[in-house]
């Protein structure tokens, strides 16, 4: 069994959990439960990020201590993920004990490789973005243009900094020998030309600042950002013990796109400098933005997450946001028209294609087969058709592409409709009844042409059955729940089959059971 290390970037404590979260943590998840279903040993992680100017001011706006309001947030979050069916394995938090005394033991290899000095800093700082800004960052007016709501603010301060300049050649060199380290194309492009215009030396501590882990060696001092929220990725498999020897490096970090140079520049110039392996990849999704507005809490462009994922139920939910959203690239939808593209995405693939074919299937199969899913009328085009669905996923699923993953999924429920009104099992079920009602009456010829149509009835719900059979596999990592009831209905015992299962054939449909419908129409 092949180990999989798989996290996301760990969500700011400063909001609640909204559409541009989801959608990182819905794609994180599909592709931890697609590994496990492929008979990867997966270990996934996300958390929250807790530290920070910015939490200690919003705490002291709301009269309460920061970490009272990390524990509430961190609440939030956990709740929202247990409503979506995040099958995450460990939830990090950068306050814990156990990230603290991880911190040290990598700033303490980084120091020791001569990485760490004392040096004054005169700049711009962006409490929003918990950064510093040169001239250059900042709009004409002088803001963040992250930010724009925030005022920016001169900072003069004594910290510790990190050799990051001393590390552009190498990183540079495992790029260009590693192109799986940065995915997709566009974000290892746009790096690499970030590193062709040089590396200034970074903040590795902030002074004056309580909210945070204490630098070690300085405890006027606090660990700043990249050296608190970054090894998170470490500390969640207990750096430097027998745990992280197992698990690290990791084989896919999966962040926004706006985060890349934190985590393809920063975090692997950090990883060289203590001596530690990089990771496989580094996966920079895009955005979620209606009417072009970036959905944020600074922003005020939102929608409400409870709210979209009880419209239609948590599977529903994630299927939309894996089907409407490339993987590798931004959805825009239109101002005021994102729930109907919802309701009709809805609809179309999951009330109407899905739901109508196992409705029909197993309604066809009950009545002319008293609900006992047929094994031995034979192949037909529609196996066929299944198998190549299934090369096609998990082609589009190892390189990571999600949407097409969904897409080929999607193509079979649509081919297998189709295959419904090609074959019109209603004329072979009328044609077999009035043979069997001659065959008392005739001779060898009607009964052989009675074995010939109940051979290719069989075969056409048999296939039918089996498509569907293949689609609650495929569909398993993206609508868990929904998988199991579409399976469960078929008659399938056990869990839903693994793809291994599926290529060898090795799976059974028993006796239908009709429940309730899988994906009710949604009106109005």
């Amino acid at each position: 069994m092949t180990r999989y290390y798989l996290t996301t970037a760990i969500d700011y404590s400063n909001g609640d959990p909204h559409l541009g979260h989801a959608l990182e943590k819905v794609g994180a998840d599909v592709t931890a439960r697609y590994r496990r279903r492929s008979g990867d040993d997966v270990h996934f992680v996300i958390g929250m990020d807790e530290h920070g100017q910015k939490i200690a001011q919003e705490a002291e706006d709301r009269g309460i201590t920061p970490q009272e309001l990390v524990d509430r947030m961190a609440d939030r979050f956990r709740d929202a993920w247990e409503r979506l069916e995040i099958s995450h394995d460990d939830f990090i938090r950068t306050t814990e004990p156990r990230h603290e005394e991880s911190v040290h033991e990598l700033l303490d290899r980084v120091r020791e490789a001569g990485d760490l000095y004392l040096d004054q800093y005169e700049g711009f700082y962006c409490v929003g973005c918990e950064a510093f800004k040169k001239e250059e960052d900042l709009d004409e007016e002088g803001r963040c243009p992250v930010h724009p709501d925030r005022e920016i603010s001169w900072t003069e301060e004594e910290n510790y900094f990190f050799r990051l300049s001393d590390y552009r050649d190498d990183l540079v060199a495992h790029i260009e020998e590693h192109p799986e380290f940065i995915r997709p194309e566009s974000r290892r492009n746009e790096i690499l030309g970030l590193l062709e215009e040089g590396l200034d030396d970074i903040s590795a501590s902030r002074s004056r600042l309580p909210w945070g882990i204490p630098f070690p060696g300085a405890e006027d001092h606090t660990v700043y950002v990249w050296f608190d929220a970054l090894p998170n990725y470490i500390s969640a498999v207990g750096f430097p013990g027998e745990s992280f020897q197992r698990w690290w490096p990791a084989n896919l970090h999966v962040i926004g796109k706006d985060i890349t140079r934190f985590h393809c520049v920063i975090w692997p110039a950090i990883l060289m400098s203590a001596g530690l392996e990089l990771p496989e990849t580094v996966w920079g999704h895009g955005f979620v933005s209606v009417g072009g507005g970036k959905l944020s809490k600074s922003s005020g462009v939102s929608l409400e997450l409870p709210g979209l994922v009880d419209r239609h139920g948590p599977d529903a939910f994630r299927y939309f946001l894996m089907r409407e959203v490339p993987w590798d690239g931004d959805r825009d939808f239109p101002s005021g028209g994102f729930l109907d593209v919802y309701d009709e995405r809805y609809n179309s693939d999951l009330a109407n294609d899905l739901g109508n074919l196992l409705n029909r299937t197993i309604s066809m199969i009950g009545q002319y087969r008293d609900g006992r899913v047929p094994s031995d009328g034979g192949r037909t085009e529609l196996d066929d058709a299944a198998a190549d669905a299934l090369a096609e996923y998990r082609e589009r699923m190892d390189d990571h592409l999600l949407h097409e993953g969904l897409e080929a999924a999607a193509g079979l429920v649509r081919r297998a409709n189709g295959y419904v009104d090609e074959a019109r099992p209603w004329e072979l079920a009328s044609e077999e009844r009035e043979l069997e009602s001659a065959e008392g009456e005739a001779g060898d010829e009607v009964e052989a042409d009675l074995a010939d149509v109940a051979d290719e009835l069989d075969a056409v719900l048999g296939s039918l059955a089996r498509a569907l059979g293949h689609c609650a596999a495929l569909y398993a990592p993206f609508m868990p729940s929904k998988a199991r009831e579409l399976w469960s209905q078929l008659g399938g015992g056990g869990a839903v089959p693994t793809f291994d299962e599926l290529e060898a054939g090795d799976f059974e449909l028993g006796t239908t059971r009709p429940d309730e419908v899988l994906f009710p129409r949604h009106e109005g």
